[in-house]
């Protein structure tokens, strides 16, 4: 269980306060009800689903009905919820109640050992045996996992069981399963065939060199041979290691992904600092890189100083690979990450609006960046982590910044709001990595970027409308402080004149107020004064306001920064509903359908 998790308590609550500070948690409390809460919330189911949302781990002190209800909208695949823990307002019971095999059956037994409890663990291995086959401990890997139900199936009907491996001994954790010879389990590093079971130490470590453009194929290739010459098994890998300058290096990037281990990376002096241990030294290695081995180097860095290498450095034409393995199974990785930075959208800003994918990627960001109203509407889950706020104005400022931290290492979240893509950063961080001048370091080129969509304002304030956007549409922002007031009103004239459906983002600021009655005018010359239009502002907010206006009756002062002009077409229609007026662009399925 890799996130924190948050504790909620709805009341004042010694009991919670022991719990969140048992569990190194934030305690999250109901707004004017829990004074000592680091985190304030108004509607609790609402505050429950989006951490559950975002993967975080929920331990309520409160009712379990109250969780329950919460979570159960979103319920899907086992596999993938995060673990879910109530616990009694008394402190007299602890409860997992989801996610037991992916960390809430141990999370409540810490709990429990906090309080003095015992805790309600309900899945059956646990209960009846004490361990969950598919839950090894830190430093152990389940070979294919898929087959970890029938065999507890097994072991609870009362077959027993035979471990055996050259790492069984090490594999405490297994000593309280019954003896037999009906379910055979192996402890090892390397293959294990006949098992119906095989748990694998991670006590192996890559090291891997590639020259740019390495083809994955071949990397992958020469990996396996070094594992089929070692005897080691893939699921005995516990990282894979190289110079830093290869953060980027597609073939190396592939490979972990595929092996599913982290990549960790060194830094020269790093892997120079390893040079007494290497079997293959290389002065042309060194001349070129400023170390004397990459791929040995990497392995033993890894591997630790009780490592060795089982296999020195084999080689192809693009790659290099070694192999060290150390005598216990490695759970401190050496080196640093290669950094991420996500850019998100995160929609007009309610939570509900927002994607899983979104609220789960800024959960695992280390650091928040971006403009402090934005990361301010991600409500719970910025609470706690470092956030650096930029103003408007800075976004050059704010997307350098993003990139140099990941650049050293950090998983980084720039937040933007709507969608990322569409009048945001992501555009401007692609041209800061493109740019050969004034743009970005070296290291933060290297980093990982995952660019992450959201409701746009124009989809939010259509939806709103009704379908305004049903038939050809486009997007105009009047800004001019990028793009020339030329090019502005050129555009605006190219879709008058197509007859597009037009939404207008940033319509005005306090210095800009004129570019708006330019675009009314442009538009008059082309289609009815009476064409509806939406001036929507603050959507997905408490203060969200809709008014409709004729396209002659528009006017400046009613439009501020937070405002999203929508123009319809000359086929654009309102349509008069009980829940209000409803605007709509036909497609044209009328005529289709008289024409058949």
């Amino acid at each position: 269980m890799a996130l924190t998790p948050a504790v909620l308590a709805l009341t004042p609550s010694p009991v919670a306060a022991r719990v969140a500070e048992a569990l190194g948690a934030a305690l999250h409390g109901r707004a004017g009800r829990v004074p000592e809460a680091e985190v304030a919330f108004d509607d609790t189911l609402e505050h429950v689903r989006t951490l559950f949302a975002a993967g975080v781990p929920v331990v309520g002190v409160c009712a379990a009905g109250i969780l329950i209800r919460a979570v159960a909208p979103l319920l899907s695949d086992k596999r993938a919820e995060p673990p879910v823990v109530a616990v009694a307002e008394d402190g007299s019971a602890v409860v997992p109640l989801l996610g037991g095999h992916r960390g809430a059956n141990a999370l409540a037994r810490r709990i429990a050992e906090a309080l003095g409890v015992t805790a309600a663990v309900t899945t059956a291995g646990d209960a009846a045996l004490g361990i969950a086959l598919d839950e090894p401990p830190e430093g152990w890997r389940l070979a294919e996992p898929e087959k970890a139900g029938a065999v507890m199936a097994r072991l609870l009907a009362g077959e027993g069981a035979q471990v055996r491996g050259e790492a069984a001994e090490r594999a405490g954790w297994l000593a309280g399963l019954p003896e037999g010879e009906g379910v055979r389990i192996a402890c090892t590093a390397g293959p294990a065939l006949g098992a119906d079971l095989r748990f694998a130490p991670q006590v192996a470590a890559l090291g891997v060199g590639a020259a740019r453009g390495c083809p994955p194929e071949e990397l992958a290739l020469l990996v396996q041979g070094v594992l089929k010459e070692a005897g080691i098994a893939p699921e005995a890998l516990a990282a894979i290691g190289t110079l830093d300058l290869k953060a980027d290096e597609g073939a190396v990037v592939e490979l972990a992904r595929g092996f599913g281990v982290p990549l960790r990376l060194f830094a020269a002096a790093e892997l120079e600092a390893e040079a007494p241990r290497l079997a293959n030294p290389s002065e042309v290695v060194f001349a070129e890189v400023g170390c004397h081995g990459v791929s040995e180097g990497a392995a033993l860095a890894l591997a630790g100083t009780e490592g060795r290498l089982a296999v020195t450095k084999r080689k192809t034409r693009n790659a290099t690979c070694a192999l060290a393995v150390a005598p216990t199974p490695i759970t401190r990785l050496a080196g640093r990450p290669r950094g991420k930075l996500s850019v998100v959208g995160i929609g007009p800003g309610q939570a509900a609006w927002r994607t899983p994918e979104v609220s789960r990627l800024v959960t695992e960001a280390e650091e928040l960046v971006g403009y402090g109203l934005y990361i301010d509407l991600l409500g719970p889950l910025a609470a706690g982590k470092p956030r650096a706020d930029f103003p408007l104005g800075g976004e050059e400022d704010r997307c350098r910044h993003a990139l140099e931290r990941a650049g050293e290492g950090r998983n980084v979240a720039l937040v933007c709001s709507g969608d990322a893509g569409i009048y945001a950063m992501a555009a401007l961080v692609f041209e800061l990595l493109d740019r050969r001048e004034n743009g970005v370091s070296d290291a933060a080129r290297r980093v990982e970027v995952e660019v992450s969509p959201g409701i746009s304002a124009l989809q939010a304030a259509a939806a709103r409308a009704g379908a305004p956007l049903g038939h050809d549409f486009c997007a105009v922002s009047l800004s001019d402080l990028l793009t020339p007031r030329e090019d502005i009103l050129r555009r605006l004239r190219a879709a008058a004149e197509g007859d597009f459906v037009m939404a207008l983002y940033n319509p005005v600021s306090r210095t800009r107020r004129t570019l708006l009655n330019d675009a009314r005018e442009i538009l008059l010359r082309h289609r009815p004064a009476e064409t509806p239009v939406l001036l929507a502002s603050n959507l997905g907010r408490p203060e969200e306001r809709l008014t409709y206006r004729r396209l002659a009756d528009l006017k400046v002062d009613e439009v501020d920064m937070l405002t999203v002009v929508l123009i319809g077409s000359s086929q654009s229609r309102i349509v008069e509903r009980g829940e209000g007026p409803r605007l709509y662009t036909p497609r044209g399925y009328a005529k289709k359908m008289v024409t058949a």
